[in-house]
């Protein structure tokens, strides 16, 4: 039996008839699937099992939290395509669907075979997974044209005609839900028509992980600092909404270039010791690292009256300099 095969055919009932071999064949792209990911072991098991079952799934959560890589996995060891659009105020249901093409249409008139599909029709027809990104963000008749083919897993295209998705086709949303800016309020049907994973971001060691193996710096001390002052703006008051780990990313790679370029040694001491006693030139390096890789990836509350570099440049002290957690008693 092949991998596609594993998904059945309803969507309705794939998943009340599991055979021991399907649950085979998911196990073992579960396994495979995880070489890719740090941490993410619940969210992949749910998102995994979710799209197994037939169902179309909302993965909710800001950005940079590995909804898109745990689908790349997934898709990518499963075999089947991806197909990514994304949701704004131009997605609309001619370009989610398709269109004929202008040129034929005037010396051919209309017919099937000069109909340029588009990624929904191409995700059904290869039995993909079309993935929204911003789903919200896409006007609201272009998610209704989503609903039908949630619901019965084919579409009516006018002057071409039924098109009926493969077992494989699924729909898979994302949102960010701290963003309402420019947006879309999902119906109440929308949401009945979708499984939602809400997905946070991980754990200060799972990041340091996801850091070291994107960017494949060396320095425990440099991959720690860029973690600690990036999660540090998703707790600051005077910020709306942190980076992601995207961001403690940047910091390490762009503090190692500047390092090298300065002459500046890193250091090569545990992640895990407090940054304590560091040489001067090192903590600037930090600095400037942090302030030109998320400046631009922070917001500030509405009210506050000041600047990503000064609050940022506040996080770097409080991490480097102040550490009221590590300071003695008195």
């Amino acid at each position: 039996m092949s991998e596609n095969e594993a998904f059945g055919g309803d969507p309705v009932a794939a998943g009340s008839r599991v055979t021991g071999q399907d649950r085979d064949t998911v196990r073992a792209v579960r396994t495979r699937v995880a070489r890719h990911l740090v941490g993410r072991e619940r969210e992949l098991d749910l998102l995994l099992a979710a799209v197994a079952a037939g169902r179309d799934v909302l993965l909710e959560g800001p950005p940079g939290t590995s909804k898109s890589t745990l689908l790349r996995a997934i898709t990518a060891e499963w075999n089947v395509p991806l197909v990514f659009v994304e949701g704004n105020a131009d997605l609309t249901p001619t370009r989610l669907v398709g269109h004929h093409d202008p040129a034929r249409v005037l010396r051919e008139d209309y017919t099937p075979e000069n109909f340029v599909p588009g990624p929904l029709v191409e995700a059904m027809r290869s039995g993909g997974f079309l993935y929204v990104e911003e789903f919200n963000r896409a006007p609201e008749d272009t998610l209704n044209t989503l609903l039908t083919a949630m619901a019965e897993r084919r579409i009516t295209v006018p002057r071409v005609g039924t098109v009926e998705a493969a077992s494989s086709f699924r729909i898979v949303a994302s949102m960010n839900p701290y963003d309402n800016i420019g947006t879309t309020r999902l119906s109440t049907s929308v949401h009945d028509r979708l499984c939602r994973l809400a997905i946070g971001y991980q754990d200060a060691d799972a990041e340091r992980g996801i850091v070291g193996r994107r960017t494949g710096v060396e320095s425990p001390r440099v991959i720690a600092d860029a973690v600690a002052i990036t999660r540090a703006t998703r707790e600051c008051d005077d910020v709306r909404q942190g980076s992601s780990v995207r961001g403690a990313i940047d910091v390490a790679l762009v503090a190692a270039q500047l390092a090298a370029m300065r002459g500046v040694r890193l250091p090569d001491e545990p992640s895990v010791a407090p940054p304590r006693g560091l040489p001067a030139e090192y903590t600037e390096v930090v600095l400037d690292a942090v302030l030109l890789a998320l400046s631009g990836r922070i917001f500030l509350v509405e009210t506050l009256e000041s600047t990503p570099e000064a609050v940022l440049r506040g996080i770097w002290q409080d991490h480097f300099l102040l550490q009221p957690s590590a300071a003695e008693p008195g």
